[in-house]
């Protein structure tokens, strides 16, 4: 039997549709039929060479939504027909001090994020850890669910680890793929939600969304906007763009938190404002399977969703080229069931 994938063979390269056979998973794993899988900006890192300790030919992918159709030797707990989503953490041990400790994200002996240093969900099939696997909702379309694997997963459970309470300000830096989840997480949990983009297009979707306030960083400086509304006890910051999260940061109150999720290498904060305030810069990674398991329960109880791009599974080269440019709205997902079928 074979499973088709779209595949990264080289940094820079075109992916390739490839016929693939199709493996039996090993000890402690599963496989999957792949329904959906999210394309996230992330996925750069494998197609770019980003990544350290890349090896090629790789498939990427890390925000899937599937079936269990092979259940490995010693797996328990699962069982075939069971929808499951694998999102960038590919699972841990289990036993080592970090794992023993509740700090799972950070095992010590598994780091090979999904689609990246371990085979992805830009496939008909995949093999996963069983630690890696959170259940699904049944009401949940796949399509829907899958970027809540990654975008959701990271702002939600940023957000509820912010310190900030019912009625608190708090500030969702871009209305972007990453962003716009976030606002209706903030908004959901009680949170008195501010938005911050360039220019004024996205104001009204911003407030449908559930922005209390919206500030344009084009017109105004957001860190005096967000001082004059009492300063904020979080900034969720979700661009890539190191400057602009500079110019947010002084909004910052007392005791605030500036929550860094997206990725912008080297940031300069004023250390003096950092301590007259006693507010701090804390990076956030995204989560373990039972955070996904906890955003999609809250995602489906409380309305939070996803606007897609879909695309097939054989043009996830168009897909991911339509991520990169900035003009998805909002986030881009590969249906895999209308993809051509595996032998």
């Amino acid at each position: 039997m074979s499973m088709h994938a779209m595949v990264a063979t080289g940094p820079a390269r075109p992916l390739q549709w490839q016929e693939l056979p199709l493996s039996q998973p090993g000890a402690g794993e599963v496989r999957l039929r792949v329904e959906a899988c999210g394309v996230c900006h992330s996925d750069a890192l494998l197609l770019g060479g980003r990544y350290p300790g890349l090896t090629y030919p790789r498939i990427p992918g890390h925000e899937v939504i599937g079936v269990i159709e092979a259940l490995g030797a010693g797996v328990a707990g699962w069982e075939v027909g069971a929808r499951v989503g694998v999102g960038w953490n590919s699972g841990c041990c289990g036993y080592c001090s970090r794992c023993r400790h509740g700090e799972r994200f950070a095992c010590e002996n598994i780091h090979a994020p999904t689609g990246i240093l371990r085979d992805g969900g830009y496939a008909t099939h995949m093999l996963a850890r069983a630690s890696a696997l959170a259940r699904v909702p049944a009401e949940l379309d796949p399509v829907e669910a899958a970027p809540l694997l990654c975008a959701g997963l990271t702002t939600f459970n940023a957000l509820r680890h912010c310190g900030a309470g019912p009625g608190e300000l708090v500030a969702i830096h871009g209305v972007g793929g990453l962003g716009h989840l976030g606002i209706q997480f903030a908004a959901r949990m009680g949170l008195r939600t501010v938005a911050i983009n360039r220019g004024t297009d996205k104001e009204p979707l911003a407030r449908q969304l559930g922005a209390e306030d919206y500030i344009d960083s084009s017109a105004t400086d957001p860190a005096a906007a967000l001082r004059a509304l009492g300063g904020a006890k979080a900034i969720l910051a979700t661009v890539t763009d190191a400057q602009a999260m500079q110019a947010v940061a002084g909004g910052l109150g007392p005791n605030g938190t500036l929550l860094v999720i997206g990725g912008v290498g080297a940031l300069t904060v004023d250390s003096l404002d950092l301590l007259a305030k006693r507010a701090a810069v804390r990076g956030w990674y995204s989560g373990t399977a039972v955070d996904s398991e906890d955003t999609l329960r809250f995602s489906l109880e409380h309305a939070v969703a996803s606007r897609n791009e879909i695309y097939p599974l054989e043009e996830a080269q168009a897909a991911f080229e339509r991520m990169m440019s900035g003009r998805a709205r909002f986030r881009v997902v590969l249906r895999v069931g209308a993809a051509r079928a595996g032998g």
